[in-house]
């Protein structure tokens, strides 16, 4: 008998119910009232690929209800609605049935008209052009499939992603986590690493010379490994010096995750890269399967559970932007990380018209996200504004480590989301298997 399965013989398969907000299931363990951020040995951070949050979440409610747990979430609302590319036809949000979905755009002008269709250069976000901007899309591209941009409008829900359900529904949540910036990969996985993007917008043109957080780990000798599915170009270090410092020491190919895992020998931080070449990235785009990312997630989180690591990890899973995808929260006011403005191609939105987002003092849109960890408190929704350079933040404040730029430092401490003292996850309920077996239309948009 696995170490999952033993679990849920102990504790059986149903959640604990508690109501309410951020409220937890009664603790029965021994709680130590001085344990703080130190217990934790290891910090494991992941990012996939464009979701959205009201994409995946915006339907948890429902699952959580039918738990015996709280309807905490800030989920999807009920007239949550966006014109479509024509302007002919409102849409409202719908259960997609392809688990597969025709890519969109979520570049920096793209993701300024998502934000407001008529001023996207202004402060006033209207959320009203995510239909425009997918519509837009596919008509650019020659696609033919969408013209009206309804597929930004798709949700999944418990059936579809009964994994990511169950976890987030078991372990904590934050229902206000952003992406760093408004605009599309790079810059943001940039952030991930760095607290900045050093003024990039879109894909760098040249090495950037600044500190990462791996640096910083390097130099306080706190043990630390970047592990990438798509070795060695798809590390999210590629863009610093770190990366050819790195390459072949820390920087190592995904399968090392699962030795170090079953070998006791994971470092005290680990990074790991999306898979994209294997199409296990959750990134919309034809034959990628949300289902089958979600099932290759659900391996790694699940061989950290089953480890000599698991007492005393924390694992943080992200998406690196929104993809494109309707929200209908929008993005909040933060600082610059360092004053360096962005770099603007000629053709950009804000090259021509000015405004407060045409900076980076606004963060992106809310991603899906998981905090999954002996001391997550059980079923708890935070509702705390960050972005994901909380998890920078998390690590410097764990081992002790100054802040990278203005942005990270000014995120908020992360320790709502634990019970440092109880670790009431330390035998969760086993997860639910992930399902792959889906269908993915990628000629048409059911």
């Amino acid at each position: 008998m696995n170490r999952l399965s033993a679990i849920a013989l102990a504790l059986g398969l149903a959640l604990t119910g508690c109501g309410g907000r951020g409220t937890a299931s009664k603790n029965t363990m021994p709680q130590d009232p001085s344990a703080d951020i130190t217990v934790v040995q290891h910090i494991v951070f992941m990012l996939q690929e464009n979701e959205s949050f009201d994409r995946y979440f915006g339907q948890l409610n429902v699952y959580r209800q039918s738990q015996g747990l709280g309807a905490d979430v800030d989920g999807t609302p009920a007239n949550a609605s966006n014109l479509s590319y024509d302007g002919s036809t409102t849409i409202t949000p719908f259960h997609m049935i392809s688990m597969c979905t025709e890519s969109l755009s979520p570049f920096w002008s793209q993701s300024h008209f998502d934000w407001n269709r008529q001023a996207p250069t202004s402060g006033t976000p209207l959320m009203d052009g995510f239909a425009f901007e997918a519509g837009l899309s596919d008509v650019s591209s020659g696609a033919d499939r969408d013209s009206s941009g309804m597929r930004a409008m798709s949700y999944y829900d418990q059936e579809d992603l009964p994994y990511y359900y169950f976890m987030a529904s078991q372990f904590a949540i934050s229902d206000r986590w952003f992406s760093p910036v408004m605009t599309n990969t790079p810059a943001n996985r940039m952030y991930a690493m760095a607290a900045t993007s050093h003024g990039v917008i879109n894909f760098p043109q040249a090495l950037t010379d600044v500190p990462t957080i791996v640096d910083e780990l390097q130099k306080a000798g706190v043990t630390w490994r970047n592990y990438v599915p798509n070795y060695p170009q798809g590390s999210s270090l590629n863009s610093f010096p770190a990366y050819s410092q790195y390459l072949g020491t820390n920087i190592v190919p995904m399968s090392q995750y699962f030795t170090d895992a079953a070998n006791g020998t994971l470092p005290q931080v680990a990074f790991i890269d999306d898979d994209a070449k294997g199409q296990l990235d959750e990134h919309p785009g034809s034959g990628v399967s949300v289902q089958k990312g979600a099932a290759y997630v659900a391996s790694i989180i699940n061989a950290l559970m089953t480890s000599s690591a698991w007492k005393d990890s924390v694992f943080f899973l992200a998406y690196d932007e929104a993809g494109g995808f309707y929200d209908h929260v929008p993005p909040v006011s933060t600082v610059s990380p360092d004053g360096i403005p962005p770099v603007l191609e000629p053709y950009n939105v804000c090259a021509t018209t000015t405004g407060p987002t045409c900076d980076f003092v606004y963060t992106g849109f809310r991603v899906p996200n998981l905090v999954v960890s002996p001391f997550a408190k059980p079923h708890y929704v935070d509702h705390t504004p960050i972005d994901t350079t909380a998890v920078l933040a998390f690590i410097e404040k764990r081992f002790g480590l100054s802040p990278l730029t203005k942005r990270d430092a000014a995120q908020p401490d992360l320790s709502f989301f634990f019970d440092y003292g109880g670790a009431p996850n330390m035998t969760p309920p086993a997860p639910p298997a992930q399902p792959t077996s889906g269908p993915c239309y990628t000629n048409a948009l059911p």
